[in-house]
């Protein structure tokens, strides 16, 4: 059998015979950075990302040796590679790279969401010949409602809280949940409290040309009538549990498990989700139009079985060839 030209090294995408890295954990020499959640990004010595990315990461890290901002939709060449960026629609800047090498096309998705959001740019599908693809919620049990729905449902839960004179607490990931929800919840002409990472975040989205309601920083108290939005780690610090009355849901695609909102101590949960579920994966391979699928992450074997059931030739990337599903 033939290299594949993707392999799995050390926990980490490599594209073979290349110096090139996609989302690599640990610093490399050049990596691809599709968005700027931890898990993510290094401190790499080059970086290929969007610059809303760049501005993420850089408010992460601190200061980056070398990065490469790239617009969506522009090809460019390092050297014989020619690459070219695409939205994902995970957050603010989340984006997919197609790599063209001797004629061969080679997608990574990064994490990616079909739904349009409030806040990320609408996601494409890249058509390829080889398709990396995340596979969070890829498991048949991890179907969506449409996001106008699930925003709907988190304002019916504040509007519920407020009604019964309840302190709302909303509990999101600080990047790119937390966004999301401001500028619906803003937009809807309620008053925002948010931790000091969400709001620092809410900033940074502003500047990469996000306009952002107004949302005031989380000092202990919470008056009438307003929200408070936090990511889930700050959910029982003292100050948090000494509000009166307070009420919470965990925002969150593992909502969809009836444990979850046990699992993060919440009255309710919501699933809001930036990643694709399950029939927006299968959707994406069939109209990316590849007809070799490497899944990464997540429930990798799941997707992979259903896609090889499909007739289409799929395998987790991280497996051994002993555990490949062709």
């Amino acid at each position: 059998m033939a290299r594949p030209e993707v392999e799995w090294i050390g926990g980490a995408i490599h594209l073979a015979d290349s110096v090139l890295w996609f989302d690599s954990p640990r610093r490399r020499a050049l990596s691809f950075v599709s968005h700027a959640h931890g898990d993510h990004i290094a401190r790499h010595e080059r970086v290929i990302a969007t610059d809303a990315t760049a501005q993420l990461m850089a408010e992460r890290l601190g200061g980056l040796d070398q990065v490469l901002t790239v617009p969506y939709d522009q090809p460019f060449d390092v050297g014989p590679l020619r690459l070219t960026l695409f939205p994902a629609g995970h957050i603010l800047g989340s984006a997919q790279l197609l790599v063209v090498r001797a004629g061969r096309r080679i997608a990574y998705t990064g994490d990616l969401c079909l739904s349009p959001g409030l806040t990320a740019e609408p996601a494409s599908v890249v058509p390829c010949d080889v398709l990396v693809i995340e596979a969070t919620f890829g498991h048949p049990r991890f179907r969506f409602p449409p996001r106008t729905a699930a925003l709907e449902q988190v304002e019916g839960f504040v509007r519920d809280c407020l009604a019964r004179d309840e302190s709302p607490i909303l509990l999101a990931y600080a990047l790119g949940k937390s966004q999301e929800v401001i500028r619906h919840l803003g937009e809807q002409g309620l008053t925002l409290r948010a931790d000091d990472r969400i709001c620092d975040i809410s900033r940074i989205y502003e500047r990469a040309g996000c306009p952002m309601p107004p949302v005031t920083r989380f000092r202990g108290d919470l008056g009438p009538g307003e929200v408070l939005i936090l990511p889930p780690h700050r959910a029982r610090t003292p100050s948090v549990r000494r509000l009166p009355r307070r009420r919470s849901a965990v925002l969150t695609g593992w909502a969809v498990d009836e444990s979850t909102r046990y699992r993060f101590h919440a009255d309710a949960a919501i699933p809001l989700s930036d990643h694709a579920d399950f029939d927006q994966l299968l959707r994406y391979v069939e109209e990316s139009g590849a007809r070799e699928i490497y899944t990464v992450h997540g429930y990798c074997e799941p997707l992979a079985r259903e896609l090889c059931r499909r007739g289409i030739r799929a395998r987790p990337l991280d497996a051994g060839r002993q555990l490949e599903l062709f």
